[in-house]
């Protein structure tokens, strides 16, 4: 048996085609307990997401918190769930149809646009496979990540890595690996947070909230807390802040470990 995946049929001649994978996080399949507990044991069960010896880290796991968290984190699903699915899968889907309609504006319509999920479905494992029997040779990876962290944009690395050694024929391949100080980025935000205080007045201070990670990924030379930060100074600038209108947070902690700060 051959370690590699079957390879679709040769289109000599054929256009090289060129694709765009949008992947985001994940999502279960739906609000429910046993849903949440798949979805959860594929994204805490990654070394990227918890760096804990596995042998304790499966303990904890698989006696603890796959027992208790599922029927918790599936009530507060059910609460934001949409009628097309978790509101994470709704705008992802409608980001890949956006941007292909957009590259068809820009004079690009024969690219290619697809997304997937890093934990759930759609996978990117999925998604490669559907472009190679599309005859795409030209890939690029797109983690809907602003700010580089390993935690997160190098899983997404790691997924496309593991597809990779199971094909004889893939294809060129290029990655975003952060995007948190690129101008697009900062005046879509800026204009997100103007149309706000527009309609709702301007505030004294403010926050600026990005996800927390440990902060031993920080001394681990992890830069996801140097780029949070410079994307909170830029923006302040876009949005003619001094240091004393805004402050950049850090939320989403978990375990007692220590995290990033404030």
């Amino acid at each position: 048996m051959s370690r590699y995946a079957p390879e679709p049929a040769q289109q000599h001649g054929a256009p090289r085609r060129t694709a765009v994978l949008l992947v985001n996080l994940g999502t279960p399949e739906a609000p429910t307990a046993a849903a949440l507990r798949r979805y959860l044991k594929q994204f805490l069960w990654d070394p990227r997401v918890v760096e804990i010896p596995r042998p304790v880290w499966w303990l904890i796991l698989n006696g603890i918190i796959l027992n208790l968290r599922p029927a918790k984190s599936a009530a507060k699903y059910a609460k934001i769930w949409m009628l097309d699915g978790s509101p994470l899968k709704v705008h992802t889907e409608r980001q890949a149809r956006l941007l292909k309609g957009w590259l068809g504006e820009a004079g690009t319509p024969e690219v290619v646009v697809a997304w997937a999920m890093r934990y759930g479905q759609p996978s990117i494992a999925s998604a490669l496979d559907q472009f190679k029997r599309d005859g795409v040779e030209r890939v690029l990876v797109v983690p809907l990540y602003p700010q580089y962290a390993a935690s997160a944009t190098a899983s997404v690395m790691d997924d496309v890595a593991d597809w990779l050694k199971r094909s004889r024929n893939p294809p060129e391949l290029r990655f975003i690996k952060h995007f948190h100080d690129h101008p697009g980025y900062i005046g879509a935000l800026a204009a997100s947070v103007a149309e706000h205080w527009t309609a709702n007045g301007r505030p004294d201070k403010l926050v600026m909230s990005f996800h927390g990670v440990p902060r031993r990924s920080l001394d681990l030379g992890d830069p996801y807390y140097c780029e949070c930060q410079k994307t909170g100074r830029l923006l302040a600038e876009a949005l003619r802040l001094t240091e004393k209108d805004y402050l950049v947070t850090f939320q989403s902690r978990f375990g007692k470990a220590e995290w990033l700060q404030p």
